[in-house]
C-alpha cells in the first residue's frame, strides 16, 4: 500500500527495496526556502541497522502490510522475550532488539499490542501508562512546595525518572512507557 510520506508515524512498518523496516521517528520538515521534505529515522528489521532516510513530502513510500494483535506477556529468558496470544493460545517469542528501551515496562500478564508481519513480529506496543514503585529517591525536605522542581528516583524497574518532592521511596506512581515521565501517584 503506496502512501505519502509526510502521513508516516513512528512505529510504521515501512518495505523498501524489499527489506521492511519500523518506523523510529518522523519528522517533516516545512524550510523557509525549498521542499518540505520528510525526515525519516528506522531500523531494519531483518538485523537491526539503523537507517536515516529523506524524502519529499509527496514522495510514495510502500506502507507494509501488518496486523495488530493482543498478546499478554509471559516471560523473558535468552531467546527474547515471549507473549500468548489470549484467543488462541498460541505463543510469541519476539527479539530483544524489537522489544528494545520498552524492556523494563513489561510486566508479567500486561496486554500489548504486537504488529505482526507474515506471523512475525516486527513492532511493539505497550500502554501509555504503567504504575511502578519508587525504590529509591531523596528525603522530603520540609517546607519544599509542591511547584518547585523535580528530584531523581530509582523505579522497582531500575529506570531513573524525576519525581515531585512529596513523593518518598516506598510510593506506587503511575509513569509513561514513551520516556518514563512521571504522572502522578498510582490510586490503588
Amino acid at each position: 500500500m503506496k502512501v505519502i510520506a509526510s502521513s508516516i508515524r513512528k512505529g510504521n512498518i515501512i518495505e523498501q527495496d524489499g527489506r521492511l523496516y519500523v518506523v523510529l521517528s518522523a519528522e517533516n520538515i516545512h524550510p523557509g526556502k525549498g521542499t518540505p521534505v520528510s525526515q525519516i529515522e528506522m531500523r531494519r528489521i531483518g538485523d537491526g541497522v539503523k537507517v536515516s532516510e529523506r524524502y519529499k513530502t509527496t514522495d510514495q513510500v510502500e506502507k507494509a502490510t501488518v496486523e495488530d494483535r493482543n498478546f499478554n506477556y509471559l516471560y523473558e529468558d535468552g531467546d527474547g522475550f515471549h507473549f500468548m496470544n489470549a484467543e488462541t493460545y498460541d505463543q510469541v517469542q519476539v527479539a530483544k532488539d524489537v522489544v528494545g528501551s520498552l524492556a523494563p515496562y513489561l510486566q508479567e500478564n500486561m496486554t500489548v499490542k504486537l504488529s505482526m508481519h507474515e506471523m512475525n513480529p516486527v513492532a511493539i506496543t505497550l500502554p501509555q501508562r504503567v504504575t511502578l514503585e519508587v525504590v529509591e529517591t531523596e528525603p522530603v525536605t520540609k517546607g519544599q512546595t509542591a511547584s518547585s522542581s523535580y528530584k531523581p528516583a530509582i523505579l522497582s524497574n531500575g529506570v531513573r525518572t524525576s519525581v515531585p518532592p512529596h513523593v518518598s521511596s516506598g510510593t506506587r506512581i503511575v509513569v509513561m512507557t514513551e520516556d518514563g515521565s512521571y504522572v502522578e501517584r498510582a490510586k490503588d
